[in-house]
């Protein structure tokens, strides 16, 4: 009940969040922090419906990530968002070679932040993850794929929470500990966010 109540907080949070940059956009399209914010609620939000809905909610954070990086490209921010975004969406595509793709995109992302913001433990913690990424992608596909991926993407904190206490098979494991790295990941982009915006959301766990 707790957890189910903590995500229905959360998915109030950050939808308020994407509605209150859909209005900022329409005032001013050319703020970056705003354009950030809106890809960061996006992102948070793909983590609840199923499959499709969640793939369609990453492809429109690419696409606000990506104009906030025309503006600037050296935002760090939206150069880690727009890494986890392909991070998320690959794991979500069973085909490998398109997975790898979205995987390298990643990487550069996440290389590219780390130039701009050098130490920055969450960048560097990101790419290190992505790069063992392909691999684990062809763990999780290859013991079942996705096949309960809308329960995991929409059970966030069951996730976090069973990918350290979890005592079932070595595949289960994993998979809970992708969902639960990408999970932490996309928190952190848009608890960042969230804090530079005018909507107080409650404090992480």
């Amino acid at each position: 009940m707790d957890g189910a109540q903590n995500d229905l907080e959360r998915l109030m949070i950050f939808e308020h969040a994407r509605m209150n940059a859909e209005a900022e956009y329409a005032k001013n399209p050319t703020d970056v922090d705003n354009l950030t914010r809106w890809g960061g609620a996006l992102l948070e939000l793909s983590q609840f419906g199923d499959i499709n809905e969640s793939k369609k909610m990453l492809k429109d954070a690419v696409s606000k990530l990506d104009e906030a990086l025309s503006i600037n490209p050296a935002k760090h921010e939206a150069l880690w968002c727009l890494g986890n975004a392909y991070t998320a969406g690959a794991f979500l595509t069973s085909d490998f070679d398109e997975a790898k793709v979205q995987f390298d995109d990643a990487l550069q992302c996440f290389q590219k932040a780390v130039e701009e913001c050098p130490g920055n433990e969450h960048y560097l913690q990101s790419l290190a993850s992505c790069a063992k990424a392909p691999e684990l992608h062809k763990e999780i596909h290859k013991h079942g794929g996705l096949g309960q991926a809308q329960q995991t993407l929409g059970g966030a904190s069951a996730a976090s929470s069973s990918a350290k206490s979890s005592a079932k098979s070595k595949s289960s494991d994993l998979k809970y500990d992708i969902f639960g790295w990408i999970i932490l990941a996309v928190g952190l982009v848009a608890w960042v966010g969230m804090a530079k915006s005018n909507v107080p959301p409650s404090p992480p766990r």
